[in-house]
């Protein structure tokens, strides 16, 4: 199992590599569990302060492992029950949940196409660096199969509900620009400047001020489910919060000293 994900932590920075290139990184058992656990394990080491989540190959992911998939729903049929989907509950849903409700930046390094759940797990992330060459393709209709992986959530909130509609009912690959031009991709560059600049982005943010992303990240995600009065009181919790840490302490005294802050993630 170990060389179907990677993982590596150097100077706060998690990178997390999908390592199925023949397969285009289809996500088969071994390497859902995997990446669950693995980006469960991010979250929770005090030691990363940010993640990247790239793809070897020519693919970031192409979404499930259609291959493995009909043998497991022949395994149902023969035996009446329906357990290949329980895929969603077992694995999915924890992927998503890990890379949206981290308390840390989450960047997705998009170096090929991205289908199905591959798009959904770019699209939890919190920035999306995406190689010119790369695609986008919701997929599920394609396969008689409805969203999931987050992507009833993600993706109207980044290109709003009617264009989130016509890419899941229409699926269709998306290109980089198109997707940059929809506001699903943050940054396009050239294929061959993928990883260093995915790696650039991902590291200034491992080197940022760890707490006050957290707070952001929380605040955009209750802010997209409830009222103004109510975002309102959750800033003030979070800006409280924010206002105790060591690195706003840092960043006002550097300020005033005229330095550069260095943050202590904290």
């Amino acid at each position: 199992m170990a060389d179907t994900v990677l993982y590596d932590v150097t100077d706060g920075l998690a990178t997390i590599t999908l390592n199925r290139p023949d397969a285009m990184n289809a996500l088969n058992i071994e390497a859902k569990v995997l990446l669950r656990d693995t980006l469960q394990e991010a979250a929770a080491d005090p030691a990363v302060r940010a993640v990247l989540l790239t793809a070897t190959g020519r693919a970031f992911c192409v979404g499930q492992d259609l291959k493995e998939h009909i043998g497991l729903l022949a395994e149902d049929r023969a035996s009446g029950t329906g357990k290949t989907m329980n895929t969603v509950r077992e694995h999915y849903n924890p992927i998503v949940t890990a890379l949206t409700e981290m308390p840390k930046p989450v960047v997705a390094g998009v170096n090929g196409v991205a289908a199905g759940a591959g798009a959904g797990f770019a699209m939890a992330a919190d920035y999306r660096v995406v190689a010119d060459s790369a695609s986008f393709n919701t997929s599920f209709a394609g396969v008689a199969l409805t969203a999931d992986s987050g992507v009833s959530w993600t993706l109207p909130r980044l290109i709003g509900q009617g264009r989130a509609a016509d890419l899941l009912l229409f699926p269709r690959n998306v290109s980089a620009q198109e997707a940059y031009d929809l506001g699903i991709a943050n940054k396009v560059v050239p294929a061959a400047e993928l990883a260093e600049e995915a790696a650039a982005v991902a590291r200034r943010l491992a080197q940022g001020p760890t707490a006050a992303y957290a707070a952001i990240k929380e605040s955009l995600a209750y802010g997209a489910g409830h009222s103004l009065g109510e975002t309102l009181g959750k800033e003030d919790e979070l800006q409280g919060r924010a206002g105790a840490s060591e690195d706003h302490t840092i960043a006002v005294e550097a300020f005033v000293k005229k330095e550069k802050p260095v943050f202590l993630g904290r």
